[in-house]
């Protein structure tokens, strides 16, 4: 596989699960009627921009991430103030667009003071146009217009703190849900692609090692051990080769449907007793219920290895060379990419999972915290603070990119190192 198409399974790896992660924000956010003002993919400066409908969707420039900015997850900002002078465009009596600058340039606006506002609970504006007050009911989405660009305005009840609880819950815990549901099916798709191993086949003969003085082949079956049948239990083979250090063991073999008797005697290699080669599996086509059954099981597996290793984290028994930051992950991505598609499915089913599972931890800034915010606020019965959450979450970003920027510059390290 050429590296074009390596990083091209690279790049589309991590669109599709940061994509998604957001889209389960996007979607229920939606659902319950809140503004989103912004749909990005990766973080820092805009590569590509469009909108469509009340949300612009942007492409960024730092593939680490991506973020639903929707309207009352900050305190929002309002552009005017009373005694502003701004000119606006009506239609039907309601005020659509609402320009702070370079509106003398622009045909058909009203240009007036600012006598009085409120653009979240009224939604109406009072303007003083030659000495003369008018009131004029505003649009629920009119836009703000301040050199150039356009700010949709965000009324009470589209603002995500007007919600209930549930639905806010809802719509933080649909991102990590997604990943979980695209680990299941990366994991079902490598079930079927993988087949169901039925025997153990050898892979590479090492030259010169006790396989090859036997004559054992790529490709021969291993029926038996000492008498003993094998199957697709290549634990119990390595066991049995391992306990016969020196002493001659009897393999029976399919090879081309001709079964060979075979005497081949482990020796020290390494670290540890072997014969020299590789192992693999003969399969056959997996039935949907055993793709299931399979999937859920390497989910399950790898579950608890993500929480052992978080929990490695937790008590400080790691190195620093135990973590990966972007340039590993995409490192040890190119690798698994390069052994082919199956490899690469279960490898984008575990990352997504992963993704899932480190979203959901209390870390401040991550939806994990936040769901643990909302779970306070249901039972003390009112919200915290917004300005000391958003604190909170600000802290917590920070932290996680200062340890992001060591991960990288450790990772940069390795990679020149070798």
């Amino acid at each position: 596989m050429n590296s074009i198409q390596i990083a091209f399974q690279i790049v589309l790896m991590f669109f599709v699960l940061v994509s998604l992660h957001e889209f389960g924000h996007l979607y229920f956010a939606k659902r319950a009627g809140i503004l989103v003002r912004e749909f990005a993919i990766g973080f820092g400066p805009k590569i590509f921009s469009y909108k469509r409908g009340e949300t612009r969707y942007t492409l960024r420039l730092l593939p680490i991430g991506g973020f639903a900015r929707m309207a009352g997850e900050d305190p929002e900002i309002l552009q005017v103030a009373t005694g502003q002078t701004v000119g606006v465009r009506l239609k039907d009596g309601q005020v659509t667009e609402l320009h702070t600058d370079r509106f003398e340039r622009l045909p058909n606006l009203l240009v007036g003071e600012i006598e009085d506002f409120d653009l979240e609970d009224g939604l109406f504006l009072v303007l003083s146009i030659d000495g003369e007050s008018h009131r004029f009911p505003v649009y629920p989405k009119a836009d703000i217009i301040s050199q150039g660009k356009e700010t949709q305005i965000a009324p009470k009840d589209r603002q995500f703190g007007s919600k209930t609880v549930f639905q806010r819950f809802l719509t933080i815990l649909a991102g990590p849900v997604m990943n979980v549901l695209l680990a299941f099916l990366l994991f079902l798709i490598y079930a079927f692609s993988a087949g169901v191993p039925t025997n153990i086949k050898l892979g590479t003969i090492e030259a010169g090692s006790p396989a090859a003085q036997a004559d054992l082949k790529k490709g021969d079956v291993i029926l038996s051990v000492n008498g003993e049948a094998i199957g697709r239990d290549g634990d119990r083979l390595v066991e049995l080769i391992q306990a016969s250090p020196g002493k001659p063991v009897l393999l029976i073999v399919n090879r081309g449907g001709e079964q060979l008797q075979k005497e081949v005697t482990p020796v020290q290699m390494g670290e540890t007793i072997r014969i020299g080669t590789a192992l693999g599996y003969e399969t056959r086509r997996t039935q949907f219920g055993e793709a299931v059954t399979g999937a859920w099981k390497d989910m399950t597996f790898m579950t608890e290895q993500i929480l052992m290793s978080f929990k490695k984290l937790i008590v400080g028994d790691f190195k620093m060379d135990d973590l990966a930051g972007p340039v590993g992950t995409v490192k040890f991505t190119a690798e698994i990419a390069s052994a082919g598609v199956a490899p690469m499915v279960r490898w984008s089913a575990l990352l997504s999972l992963y993704l899932a599972i480190f979203n959901l931890l209390p870390i401040p800034a991550l939806d994990g915290s936040r769901l643990v915010f909302l779970i306070v606020e249901a039972l003390r019965g009112k919200p915290i603070d917004p300005n000391r959450e958003s604190l909170v979450h600000f802290i917590g970003f920070a932290m996680l990119m200062l340890l992001m920027i060591a991960v990288t510059y450790n990772d940069i390290l390795r990679l020149f190192q070798g």
